[in-house]
């Protein structure tokens, strides 16, 4: 596809602002912008980032034979080397609605699903992607853990990739015969624009709750991001399906009905009304037995992920099936059929018997953690042991949050690091420890002994070790914050690191001794 083609998808108010060597109109064989992947014929985006800059790879992206490039300015000394350089208001911008021509429009060949909210977006999308496949319907998958279809799965990077990662894939999974995506749709992904060019035959909300205020600002700003997947994104007669018990509801419905965009929502209240609520849930540690009404009858569900939190996720899901008017059967056989979801009140096996039941959870917001550790506090036959954690480089207010929320459901409290990045641990740790001012600290010896105390073990290994290490039959050991995550961030250093194999190591460890 030649350059000004593609030139011809930015929208008036995002440029081109100027041409350099207009005259140059070559074919563009692929886009990029990373400066390590340029092969001859791409054109190649400078971004700006938060640790880089795209535009300082420029030089480098132009000698590995890039055809022509995209930049917010042209540096000073740039050799050109007769390449077009396409200036604009924002290259990130930019990249959206030319990839989205360059891949041919993807979405409108697929049935999309987006979910938003601060929790629950991974699980909500297991579940869809499970009822989908009992409905027989093929579908790919994207979100923070994974990508993936068929049989093709690699990592995630973001929760939402950058938009020529999203067309791209978007392209390719249509290539191989699928004909639903859902994917988890975060605010960072909608305020940058990374989705531009999609549009969502259902768009769902699951809650919104303190997180990201490092990057919005603000809870209202935070909001509005979020928003945006129904004013922005939903496709002419979409569906809006909506978490009607969270108090932002009202806000999501009014942003769905400016565009006209049919809504469904869902509840636990039975006093609600609303087209899916919940009847009846007995949570146990193995699943939750359910019944679900819906305007197609009352469906008997056994929901196999654990926690209270994961009804509202299960009746988010089931709304997004009437929307797609999935058949009774396939929805419930997608729920009960769902695999475990990597992270979220994972349990860590165990070959003894008399081990303590241990969970890994990714729960990392004060709402989050609240919700994990209410669900889980009758549910433990013994104490509740917590090891938790929070980022370096986000936002700092909601650490004291997290703690006293650990407070308010724990018997024994292990303070931790969890991706420190460029931040002082210890600053970390002193912030977590104005939400425990109420407990005493205690040295890690006198742990097991106390009551009303925690400890702080800024090596995430030995706070792992210490909590299962004290813990006896009938104990429950909930590690939060990473979930699935296989690494650590310290400094710019992404080091290894898996929760469950740390708790896995540290169980074996007990049944040595």
């Amino acid at each position: 596809m030649r350059l000004s083609a593609l030139l011809a998808a930015l929208p008036r108010d995002q440029g081109p602002l100027r041409v350099e060597n207009r005259d140059d109109d070559p074919v563009i064989r692929g886009l990029t912008y990373d400066s390590r992947s340029v092969s001859a014929g791409d054109l190649f985006f400078a971004l700006k980032g938060i640790e880089a800059d795209g535009h300082d790879y420029l030089q480098q992206a132009i000698d590995l034979g890039a055809a022509a490039v995209v930049v917010n300015e042209v540096p000073p000394h740039l050799d050109l080397r007769g390449r077009s350089a396409t200036v604009v208001r924002d290259s990130r911008r930019a990249l959206a609605p030319i990839a989205n021509r360059f891949y041919g429009n993807p979405s409108s060949e697929l049935t999309l699903i987006g979910v938003t909210g601060t929790n629950g977006k991974t699980s909500v999308t297991y579940l869809v992607e499970s009822i989908l496949r009992q409905a027989g319907r093929p579908v790919g998958l994207i979100g923070t853990v994974e990508i993936r279809d068929s049989d093709r799965r690699e990592r995630a990077v973001n929760t939402t990739p950058e938009s020529c990662d999203l067309q791209r894939t978007l392209r390719a999974m249509r290539t191989r015969d699928i004909e639903a995506v859902v994917m988890e749709v975060s605010s960072h992904g909608l305020e940058l624009g990374r989705v531009e060019g999609c549009r969502f035959a259902v768009g769902a909300f699951t809650n919104l709750t303190q997180d990201h205020l490092d990057f919005h600002g603000t809870m209202r700003a935070y909001r509005e991001s979020k928003a945006l997947l129904f004013e922005r994104y939903l496709e002419v007669g979409g569906v809006a399906v909506v978490n009607l018990d969270d108090p932002a509801a009202e806000h999501f419905l009014w942003a769905a009905k400016r565009t006209e965009a049919r809504t469904l929502g869902v509840t636990r209240d039975t006093s609600r009304r609303a087209e899916v609520q919940l009847a009846s849930a007995k949570v146990r540690l193995d699943g939750t037995k359910t019944q679900v009404r819906t305007p197609i009858g009352e469906l008997s569900i056994d929901l196999p992920l654990v926690g209270d939190f994961n009804l509202e996720n299960m009746l988010v899901a089931c709304g997004i099936a009437l929307a797609l008017e999935i058949e009774p059967a396939a929805i419930i056989a997608g729920v009960e059929g769902c695999p475990q979801v990597p992270g979220r009140v994972e349990r860590v096996p165990s070959a003894r018997a008399d081990s303590p039941t241990v969970l890994v959870d990714y729960a990392h917001t004060p709402d989050a953690v609240d919700k994990l550790l209410r669900t889980l506090r009758p549910l433990a036959q013994g104490r509740l042991i917590t090891v938790f954690g929070c980022g370096g480089d986000r936002d700092r207010a909601k650490r004291p949050l997290m703690a006293q929320a650990v407070a308010r459901w724990s018997d024994r409290i292990v303070v931790t690091s969890d991706n420190p990045r460029s931040e002082d641990p210890r600053r970390i740790l002193d912030d977590v420890e104005t939400g425990l001012a109420k407990l005493r600290r205690v040295e890690p010896d006198a742990l097991d002994a106390e009551t009303g105390c925690y400890v702080v073990a800024e090596d995430r290994r030995e706070a792992i070790r210490a909590a299962i290490g004290i813990a006896r039959t009938g104990d429950m050991v909930v590690i939060a914050g990473k979930g699935h995550e296989d690494y650590q961030i310290v400094g710019r250093q992404k080091l290894p690191f898996n929760d469950r194999d740390e708790a896995q190591r540290a169980l074996n460890e007990r049944g040595d001794a």
